[in-house]
């Protein structure tokens, strides 16, 4: 069943209120409106969600309530005895909402001022020098089954005069009987934040995942807003904002003063601010200024695009302090106004496209009333009291028993006992686990999508089995790696492959050893014999990217062959980083028509003993310890490789002495639209006396061909896909790449292409080509430009590109500066 999520404001019910009304607000034309302010006689209020829905409680008899919205006019509701449910319609101002000036200003303006001045008073994080504090969360995915119709459709179909067929659908039916009963997902957590030397760290004490022994740690740990609403930059689902109230708000919302409120016995203003530009996913939404001191009372926070996601920030005022601190978070989403299904926490969750304009709108499915929500109650709050905070660097920390926490744990911390319909998705879920072996599949999946497949104690490894290249041809293998089935704490690791063009078998086998589980640091050792393409640059720390098919290699001819012992190290112990500390002998010899010329003496193979730093530094992005290591929980940009290479003269037979400098620099950024941008920055400084073999080709993708025609082969990842195999070689070099892929545009019904504009750029140099004797080649001293665009997934995950070659290495003929390009992308639907 495809889960939409229907993002609505919810607000925290407090379990002493004894008097209870739900109602929704409405326009004339009963469209909902979003943050209406419900006030009772008593001064009692809150605000409808974004479905204009609202739940007023009270400890005493509500003999009334006003409904207020800007630009509408007020409307005061009597409440009648035994009637728990009100449908309130206001009328639209014939003012259209005219703002309220003051001395020429707009008073929300002067009051946002103060706010921003004030912002280092009333902010926890500059204010307080330390604090800590526990939450519990709550995370649920379900509905509510009284928007469910539940009836059972049913529709005819008749195939001739006198048989009739009768088709039953019974979907709603069945999913309000299932959503009665139970939630579809349901988490809980408990942790400690602890606030120190400018740094929060969490600390997870307790975890329970439904249908889940081993809680998903990604899940866990999803950002799904700003902890704190002081941040220039607030965070709502993953997308960074310009916050309302940072230094330079003003000039990107807009405010309006809608009225004025009491928070917990304290005087507020209630502002209303959205942002200016004309996007689909612009903020908007409320602040609650305290009139005194001109903290932030209240917040919510909103946005309404392809999603409607909402963040609701509730206060307490700690009169100790003179500081209103966060007591409770709640999040929310729902599916909004989208033409392309979209998936969000990695693929759980679905939201399906609407229909088309040309086409009958779909008829309502009951996956269309789902929802996430999410709420967190905070806590044993103190205050400057000098925590004890361990590895500060840590964004988050999951404890070693935080999944094994019993039943009297979770009593003692939940805000409200566990009702039946959440004891319930525990039972079903986690006995539907069992029975469907749930979490040994999924264990299987994130496998699959890193190239490996389990097979008892080992993972086979995907990426061997078959492969294409000119040298080799089809090159034949089988390789895995040993899993925690067979140790924990020791690894065998190898692979062997043959081609079937050159006739030769290539293997390599080696194993590590675990020396630290919370740092991930391991110490490796292995054996290898094989080839690999020339000028080629490898970064040792680069992440795994598995591909049912690797396009580039397949029209490569020019490789070179290596036996190699080697050993390194590789950990995560220095904060935001991963490194790999390498020492390693290899024996090269090139596969091609090439001698390396050292002060007169001819090299057709040499020996190269190396010691190698490889290192990526992420400063922006979250790391998490769970019971299984050090992982990176929130992926952000930009980020930083860097590696060195020294050769050691002397050692072991070495024949050359020289130093090689690689870095690159990555930046991503994802639109809820569906659109992304990706910026890559990378180079390479080749110093002494180094053999082609060793230099950099800057990636070209393209066959030296006479039509474009012959030409058209599979696009290369970050390739030049104008640039010719082995037409230029570099001692030196820099590039840049920027792309831009679009949401996917409908060209016939189901023809709908991603569209990408590419532009690569490099620079690049050759000291002493004299001692490269052999090929013919040029030099990028004039730099290298090719500009493209991408038509992916054009049907089932086929796509075109056309790319274009200019500047100083434009080639004579038009047609050759030319290249066309098939892509292939897999959607695995994770």
């Amino acid at each position: 069943m495809k889960l939409f999520c229907l993002l609505t404001l919810f607000f925290t019910l407090t379990i002493q209120a004894q008097f209870q009304i739900n109602g929704i607000v409405n326009d004339s034309k009963n469209k909902p409106l979003p943050f209406a302010t419900i006030t009772t006689s008593d001064n009692n209020n809150t605000i409808t969600d974004v479905d204009g829905k609202f739940v007023l409680h009270s400890l005493t008899n509500i003999p009334s309530f006003t409904v207020s919205y800007v630009g509408f006019t007020t409307k005061t509701i009597t409440v009648l005895n035994n009637k728990k449910f009100y449908s309130v319609l206001l009328s639209e101002k014939t003012d259209n909402l005219k703002e309220v000036v003051i001395a020429n200003e707009n008073p929300a303006l002067a009051i946002l001022r103060k706010v921003i001045a004030n912002k280092n008073n009333n902010n926890p994080q500059k204010k307080l020098n330390n604090f800590e504090y526990k939450t519990y969360n709550k995370l649920i995915v379900t509905a509510n089954p009284d928007s469910i119709d539940g009836r059972i459709d049913s529709s005819a179909a008749y195939k001739d005069f006198n048989k009739k067929e009768i088709n039953i659908d019974s979907s709603d039916y069945k999913f309000k009987e299932i959503i009665t009963k139970q939630h579809l997902f349901q988490t809980e957590k408990v942790s400690q934040y602890q606030f120190a030397n400018n740094k929060l760290k969490e600390t997870i004490l307790g975890s329970k995942m439904a249908g889940f022994k081993q809680p998903i740690y990604e899940i866990i740990a999803f950002n799904l807003q700003s902890i704190s609403i002081y941040d220039t930059k607030y965070e709502l689902f993953e997308t960074k904002h310009e916050s309302p109230i940072s230094n330079n708000a003003l000039a990107d919302y807009s405010y309006k003063l809608l009225d004025t409120v009491a928070i917990k016995g304290r005087n507020t203003y209630m502002i209303y601010f959205k942002n200016k530009k004309r996007r689909s996913n612009r903020l908007e939404g409320v602040l609650y200024i305290d009139q005194e001191n001109f903290a932030v009372a209240k917040a919510v926070m909103r946005i309404k695009g392809v999603l409607d996601i909402s963040g609701i920030h509730e206060f307490e005022y700690v009169p100790s302090e003179k500081l209103w601190f966060q007591s409770n978070t709640t999040f929310k989403i729902v599916k909004g106004k989208n033409d392309e299904d979209i998936k969000i926490l990695g693929g759980t969750i679905q939201f399906d496209a609407d229909a088309e304009e040309d086409y009958e709108p779909r008829k309502k499915v009951a996956s269309d009333f789902t929802y996430v929500l999410s709420e967190s109650n905070n806590f044993d709050i103190h205050y400057n009291n000098n925590p004890s905070v361990k590895n500060p660097a840590l964004y988050i920390e999951i404890k070693d028993d935080a999944s094994k926490q019993p039943e009297t744990f979770w009593n003692k911390y939940r805000k409200d006992s566990l009702d039946l319909k959440g004891q319930k998705t525990y039972q079903l879920l986690d006995s539907l686990s069992i029975s469907k072996r749930i979490e040994k599949r999924l264990g299987s999946g994130r496998k699959i999508i890193n190239g490996y497949f389990p097979i008892g104690p080992v993972d086979l490894d995907l990426k061997k089995i078959i492969s294409y290249n000119n040298y080799e041809g089809f090159r034949l293998g089988i390789g895995g790696i040993t899993n925690d089935r067979f140790s924990k704490g020791f690894r065998i690791e190898g692979y062997t492959a043959y081609g079937t063009k050159d006739g030769v078998v290539k293997y390599s086998l080696g194993g590590g050893a675990l020396l630290d589980k919370n740092t991930n640091t391991w110490i490796n050792g292995y054996y290898t014999d094989d080839i690999r393409e020339i000028a080629s640059t490898v970064f040792a720390v680069d992440k795994r990217v598995f591909k049912i098919y690797d396009p580039r290699p397949i029209n490569i001819s020019t490789f070179y062959h290596y036996t190699t012992w080697k050993t390194n190290l590789q950990t995560k112990i220095i904060p935001k980083t991963e490194a790999v500390l390498e020492l390693s002998r290899n024996y090269v010899e090139p596969k091609f028509d090439y001698l390396f010329n050292l002060n007169g003496k001819l090299y057709s193979s040499y020996i190269m003993t190396t010691a190698m730093l490889s290192i990526v530094w992420a400063p922006f992005s979250d790391f998490m310890q769970t019971p299984t290591g050090r992982n990176e929980s929130d992926k952000r940009f930009p980020r930083f490789t860097f590696q060195y290479t020294q050769s050691l003269p002397n050692v072991l037979g070495n024949d050359f002495t020289f130093g090689k400098i690689d870095f690159k620099t990555e930046y991503e950024k994802n639109y809820l639209n569906g659109q992304k941008t990706s910026l890559l920055l990378q180079g390479g400084y080749a110093m002494g006396d180094v053999p082609i073999t060793h230099l950099y080709n800057t990636a070209p993708n393209n066959l030296t061909k006479e039509t474009v025609i012959q030409r058209i082969t599979f696009a290369g990842r970050n390739s030049f896909e104008t640039m010719y195999f082995n037409e230029f070689f570099s001692s030196q070099y820099i590039m840049f790449q920027v792309k831009h892929g679009f949401d996917r545009i409908r060209l016939l019904r189901k023809v709908r292409p991603s569209l990408v504009l590419v532009t690569r750029m490099a620079w690049g140099n050759m000291d002493h080509p004299e001692q490269q004797v052999g090929p013919t080649y040029k030099t990028l001293n004039k730099g290298f430009f090719e500009s493209g665009i991408e038509l992916n997934k054009i049907y089932k995950g086929i796509g075109l590109g056309g790319f274009y070659r200019y500047g100083p290495n434009q080639l004579m003929r038009f047609e050759d500066n030319i290249a066309v390009k098939i892509s292939y992308v897999l959607d695995l639907g994770l």
